[in-house]
């Protein structure tokens, strides 16, 4: 049996979403408007071990990045728990953990160490993150400069250049061009080769949980609808979606 990494219980996510109406209303009228209450993630519950690659899966708005945020601790759960075990946890999404108004070359020691880094670890793996970003001069640019593969270049970059226990990762494998595609997919296979480190990849792209996972969870509308072997879930899936 090997040791758990991270244990999800119950956990359930409320967004409150105010109605729009006019400043005027507003002014005269803002006790009598009630915030419309949508709950995208309803009673998850799950276990990762050490060594794990689960994969995410479903349709748009069934929950699955608003899970993987509560995960990386962007925000807490309105109930149940979420417990790291104590693991070091990293997100790589797109627009999470940027500050624009810096430079690439400055975020990469903030976001380092919002990661928990010092500033001698963030220097020692500087050099490597700029160049597997590959993005020139744009690097001492501020980010609010750069275009959306830029980001995840950076973000990539950075993520997989620190490393962490648990790796949590939204979509980012799917954004880039092609060579960078291929480059930070051989990258996360040599990540996730590591029996020590704990994986967890959103994604919509089949193939590629097919290819790197172990386990796949299957969400829809907050739920889990199916969780287990890739392949039978990935299939149940595309079931789904076809009808």
């Amino acid at each position: 049996m090997k040791e758990v990494s991270l244990e999800v219980k119950d956990v359930h996510i409320v967004y409150k979403m105010m109605q729009k109406f006019s400043i005027q209303r507003n002014l005269i009228k803002r006790d009598a408007e009630k915030a419309q209450v949508f709950e995208a993630v309803r009673g998850i519950t799950f276990t990762a071990e050490k060594g794990e690659i689960i994969g995410i899966i479903g349709k748009n708005g069934s929950g699955k990045s608003t899970l993987l945020r509560a995960i990386a601790g962007v925000f807490s759960p309105n109930e149940g728990t979420i417990d790291l075990k104590g693991n070091s946890v990293s997100l790589l999404s797109l627009g999470v953990g940027f500050k624009d108004s810096l430079t690439g070359r400055e975020n990469i020691y903030l976001s380092g160490m919002l990661l928990g880094f010092t500033e001698k670890e963030i220097k020692e793996k500087e050099q490597a993150i700029v160049d597997f970003a590959e993005i020139g001069e744009f690097i001492d640019r501020p980010v609010k400069t750069y275009s959306s593969g830029m980001r995840s270049k950076l973000t990539f970059a950075i993520t997989s250049c620190l490393e962490t226990d648990i790796m949590l990762v939204d979509e980012v494998l799917s954004v880039g061009d092609e060579h960078f595609k291929k480059k930070s997919l051989a990258r996360m296979v040599k990540l996730i080769n590591d029996d020590n480190r704990t994986v967890i990849i959103v994604s919509h792209n089949i193939e590629t949980l097919e290819k790197l996972c172990t386990r796949v969870m299957w969400m829809n509308d907050g739920v889990i609808v199916e969780m287990g072997d890739p392949h039978e879930v990935l299939a149940h899936y595309k079931e789904f979606m076809n009808q």
